[in-house]
Order: C-alpha cells, then sequence, then structure tokens
C-alpha cells in the first residue's frame, strides 16, 4: 500500500477532504466547459486593401543620376536601386563605419527611453492575459467562524437547542461566465490588439533613435569639415587684410579698400562660432540618444570615414504593410477598435452567469468533514439589459465610428508612408547632382590655384591673387561638405522610410522564445 493510500486509511477525515475535492473539480470541470458561442462583431482581418496602382514615382527608378562610377570617393559615385529587396535588421553597417557601428549596438541596450518602452511591452502583453483569465472558472475559498446568540423569541437555530453556539463555515465560490457572444474573447483580442500597438510604437521609437543617431553622427562630420573650411577662409582673409595694409601703406590703396576687407574678415569670423556651437550641441545631442551624459568619451566622425552604399533596397509598395512600423500599428488599432464594437454589441444581448457553492458548516472544528455536514449550492443567472437610458446603443454607435474613424486614418497611413519612400527615393535620385557640380566647381578652384601659386612663384602674379584663389577652394569645399552630408542623410532616409529592416532584429528587450510565449499564450501562470 502506497504511502498516499495509508494517510487516507489512518485518517478518515482527509479521505472526506479528498472527496470534497474531487467532487469540487468535477464540478469546475463541468462548468468550464460552458457554452460554445459566436463572436460578435467585425472580422480582424477587415483591413483595407492597398490602393490600386499605388507607386512611388510614374517613371521607374534605377539609379542615382548624379554620380561618377570611376572615383575612389564612393560619396560621388551612383547609387543602384534594387526592386524588392529585403532591409537588413543593421542597415547602419553600410556605411562601414566601425564607430558608428558601436554607438548604435551601444544605444539599442543603453537608451533609457527604449528600456521604458520596452517594460510597457511586458506590461500590455500581462494585461492581455489578465483579460484571458476570464475564460477560466473563478475559484476562492472562505472560512468563517463565528460566536453566535439567538434570541429567545425565536427557536433555537442549533439542532442541539442551544441559544448560544459557534459556527465554522468552510467554503468554496466557484463561479463561471459562458462567453456567449465573444465578449471576453473580444476583450482579449482588444488586449492583444493594443499590445501590438505598443510594440509598434517601440518599433517606430527604435528606427527614429537609429535614424538620429546616424544622421547626428554624419552631420557632426560634415560640421567639422566646414569649420576647417571656414578656419582656412579666415587665413586667407586675415592674409589679404595684411597685404591690403602694407598697399595702404605706400599709397597704392585706398584706406576704404582696407574697411572692406576688415568687413569681410569680421563677417567670416561671426560665422564660426555658431559653427562651433552647432558642433557642440550635435555631439551633446549624439550622447544623449546612446545613453550618456554630455561629458562622456565619444569617438569622432569625419566624412571621410563614411562610406556611401551603392547598393539599395527597394521595397515595394505592398511590402510596406507589412514593413512600417506605423502602417502596422495603424492596422492593429483597427482591430482594437472592431474588438471594442464587438464588446458593445455583446453588452446589449443576454448574458449567463454559473455559480456553485460546496462547503461545510459546524459547530465544533472537531466535526469538520463528517458525514451530513456538507451543503452546496448551483445557481444560473441570466440577465438581459432592457432599460439603461440609450447607453448601450450610444457606446455601440461611438464603437463603431471610432471603427471607421481607425480605418480612415490606416488608409492615410498608407499613402503617408508611400509618399515619404517617394520623398527619399527622389532625394537620392537627384541630390547627387548638386554634389557633382560643386565637386566640379572645387576641383576647378583647386586647379586655379595651383596655376596661381606656379604664377606667383615666377612672380607672374601677386600673393593677393594666392589668397584670392584659396578662399574660393575653401568656399567649395564648404559646398561640397554640406552636399555630402545631404546625400548621405537622403540615404539614411531611405532606410528609415523603407521600416528600417526592424522585422530582422530584435528590439523587444526579451528573447524571440519569450516574446512569443508572453504574446501568444493564456495559461495562468
Amino acid at each position: 500500500m502506497t504511502q498516499r493510500s495509508t494517510l487516507f486509511r489512518r485518517c478518515p477525515a482527509a479521505l472526506r477532504l479528498r472527496s470534497s475535492l474531487l467532487l469540487a473539480s468535477a464540478l469546475i470541470g463541468g462548468l468550464a466547459v460552458g457554452l460554445g458561442g459566436c463572436i460578435v462583431g467585425p472580422s480582424p482581418k477587415d483591413i483595407p486593401p492597398l490602393p490600386a496602382k499605388t507607386g512611388y514615382s510614374q517613371n521607374s527608378i534605377t539609379q542615382s543620376e548624379g554620380g561618377r562610377d570611376r572615383t575612389r570617393d564612393s560619396l560621388l559615385r551612383r547609387q543602384h536601386f534594387v526592386s524588392g529587396a529585403d532591409v537588413s535588421g543593421k542597415w547602419w553597417e553600410a556605411f562601414q563605419n566601425p564607430r558608428l557601428n558601436q554607438l548604435v549596438e551601444l544605444s539599442l541596450t543603453n537608451n533609457q527611453t527604449l528600456k521604458a518602452m520596452q517594460a510597457g511591452l511586458r506590461a500590455a502583453w500581462e494585461q492581455r492575459r489578465v483579460e484571458g483569465a476570464s475564460l477560466y472558472p473563478s475559484i476562492s475559498a472562505q472560512f468563517i467562524p463565528t460566536r453566535n446568540k439567538t434570541s429567545k423569541a425565536l427557536s433555537p437555530v442549533p439542532n442541539s437547542n442551544e441559544w448560544l453556539y459557534n459556527l465554522h463555515t468552510a467554503q468554496l465560490n466557484v463561479g463561471y461566465v459562458p462567453d456567449l457572444w465573444g465578449g471576453m474573447r473580444l476583450a482579449i483580442r482588444n488586449a492583444k490588439a493594443q499590445a501590438d500597438i505598443q510594440r509598434f510604437q517601440l518599433e517606430a521609437t527604435t528606427l527614429t533613435m537609429i535614424s538620429n543617431i546616424v544622421n547626428t553622427a554624419i552631420t557632426e562630420a560634415g560640421l567639422r569639415e566646414q569649420i576647417r573650411a571656414k578656419e582656412a577662409l579666415i587665413a586667407q582673409q586675415t592674409t589679404m587684410v595684411r597685404i591690403n595694409q602694407k598697399q595702404v601703406g605706400l599709397g597704392d590703396q585706398s584706406r576704404m579698400s582696407q574697411f572692406v576687407l576688415r568687413d569681410s574678415l569680421a563677417q567670416l569670423q561671426a560665422d564660426l562660432p555658431p559653427l562651433r556651437t552647432q558642433l557642440a550641441q550635435t555631439r551633446d545631442q549624439l550622447a544623449t540618444l546612446v545613453g550618456l551624459s554630455p561629458n562622456a568619451d565619444m569617438p569622432i566622425f569625419e566624412l571621410k570615414d563614411f562610406t556611401l552604399p551603392q547598393q539599395l533596397p527597394l521595397s515595394v509598395p505592398a511590402q510596406l504593410l507589412a514593413q512600417r512600423p506605423d502602417i502596422a500599428s495603424a492596422q492593429a488599432q483597427i482591430r482594437s477598435a472592431g474588438a471594442q464594437l464587438g464588446i458593445a454589441i455583446a453588452n446589449r444581448l443576454p448574458n449567463v452567469q454559473l455559480s456553485a457553492l460546496p462547503g461545510e458548516a459546524v459547530d465544533s472544528m472537531s466535526k469538520m468533514f463528517k458525514p451530513g455536514m456538507g451543503n452546496w449550492m448551483l445557481a444560473a443567472t441570466v440577465t438581459q439589459p432592457i432599460f439603461q437610458g440609450g447607453s448601450l446603443l450610444h457606446a455601440q454607435r461611438e464603437a463603431k465610428a471610432n471603427y471607421e474613424q481607425a480605418k480612415d486614418y490606416y488608409k492615410a497611413a498608407i499613402l503617408s508612408a508611400v509618399s515619404d519612400v517617394a520623398d527619399s527615393l527622389h532625394a537620392v535620385e537627384l541630390d547627387g547632382n548638386t554634389l557633382i557640380a560643386d565637386q566640379n566647381g572645387l576641383e576647378a578652384a583647386t586647379q586655379a590655384l595651383r596655376i596661381a601659386e606656379a604664377q606667383h612663384r615666377l612672380g607672374d602674379n601677386s600673393q593677393l591673387d594666392v589668397a584670392q584663389a584659396r578662399m574660393a577652394v575653401a568656399q567649395d569645399q564648404i559646398s561640397v561638405a554640406q552636399d555630402k552630408v545631404t546625400r548621405l542623410s537622403d540615404t539614411v532616409g531611405l532606410f528609415q522610410a523603407l521600416g528600417g529592416g526592424w522585422w530582422n532584429r530584435n528590439d523587444l528587450g526579451v528573447s524571440p522564445k519569450d516574446a512569443k510565449r508572453l504574446s501568444t499564450t493564456l495559461v495562468p501562470w
């Protein structure tokens, strides 16, 4: 005989307790079967389709217009679009900048905003499981010991004909509400949709953060290039002022020319502090995006350290429906609004509630679990709303209006996403022309400077001519630096407009296995 059987043989009270528990378990199992009801309201698959003939441009775009295919500088080359290609989850690595890669990876684990949103997503998953608890019977236990006295105007209540007595009541409260119209399942569906909204907001925030880090690093590199060119301009302008001052002293130039040159020098000098301020603030912004304080040791970025990707993915419009976090969030909003509409409909329909109250009541603890001391009650309640001042009807109409609103917002999100890709595509396609034009000007100015320096060595021109030629080069260098920043940022904008490849990486803060368990299961543990 097993130890368990021996226990029940030696303890009759334990045997009766086991029988009571088995009875309660059978009762709960019967209640849990319930009634298989339907689900009212719109289908979660009722999502507006992509508008017919949706595209990015009337003409096919296969490559950028500006560019030189035979150059060592990648920023001057053409870029080619690969239609239907997938977007890498680590798209920033296409710029081939190890320092940038390290910063982005650090931000994905260190940014406090992302951590807060990841916690919010876990809370939303748990809320879905809270709603899922309504599918199970509810069971609670009570033990109520009381000391009682019956008035002598009444007959004694206990069987022992005592006016003063004790009563010990042990009771299980079992309740179950069959989901006749799918209201509970709709609440679960709504909670899941709300969790999906949280998830796609997290993905959108992550994408924005990564794009801002890359753009900020590019901006820093461009500012450094502009500051160096501006300093060269100031140096050459200072040289011209000195030369002119000597000429004024010799009577070859008027004093007015001296003041004009000094005014130009002052304007150039006034341009430099704002650039340095912008550079410092850009560094602060970059540190904040990564999750560090402004005094943290941050890498320095230069334009020469960035490689412009030559092959760019170009998702077809139909792929954007799954790739863009804002579109996916709008889809989840439709499912949430549809579930809320179904709940509003279900609230107007009859409702059934089942309950069971098995227990025991004894006048002394020694009689607990003895034969004849048990009691139970089974009950069913049917409720039909009749009149609530029209609140349920108007709630349903409100939910329907919200559902139609969500669908219209979804359509607007699609058009906005397609427009974003189109804008980024045209920028990548055409902005290279500006860079090539300014680069041609820089190369011409550089050649002119070489000629001016050679002539000066031969005594054919003055030092003033050389300074002016150097100023022309520095001015063109500023324009080229700005154009390179624009071209790199255009590429970042295209990756961002295409969704940033979030589906190819894990931004959720938990493992894929845990994410699947938390977002799909409804087990109560």
